[in-house]
């Protein structure tokens, strides 16, 4: 288990932007939001690709209140791991600075969409899919 997570330093200005420009509540909304999104995406992270640890921090009590379990059982599901894994804190991390990167990307040009819109969007694109 880990206690704390750190964004990169790029990503410090982001997640402060998207909470912002979103409106959906704390960063570490933003940050389950990122996380989400990437594994979504179906992205898989190289440890050796890791960047730096210079921006937000967060407590895994913060990071993920009282879903801790259910945020890790994602990754390792994703990474076929089991929840004792070194690792896990370090593809945590790597998918919350990747998906505020896409996410970041993603609401770049587009001004008059919010963070529920988004959201919405998303959840109604993957019920079409599962029809």
């Amino acid at each position: 288990m880990f206690s704390n997570i750190k964004t990169s330093k790029a990503n410090k200005d982001i997640v402060s932007s998207l909470t912002n420009k979103l409106n959906l509540g704390a960063e570490n909304i933003i940050a389950r939001l990122a996380l989400a999104y990437s594994i979504n995406l179906d992205r898989k992270m190289e440890l050796a690709n890791i960047q730096d640890s210079g921006g937000k921090e967060y407590s895994a009590k913060v990071l993920f209140g009282d879903y801790t379990d259910y945020y890790i059982a994602l990754v390792c599901v994703h990474y076929q791991v089991y929840k004792t894994d070194k690792d896990i804190s370090r593809y945590i991390k790597m998918h919350i600075d990747d998906g505020l990167e896409l996410l970041n990307k993603e609401f770049a040009g587009n001004i008059s969409t919010t963070g529920f819109d988004f959201i919405a969007t998303k959840i109604d694109q993957g019920l079409q899919f599962a029809l």
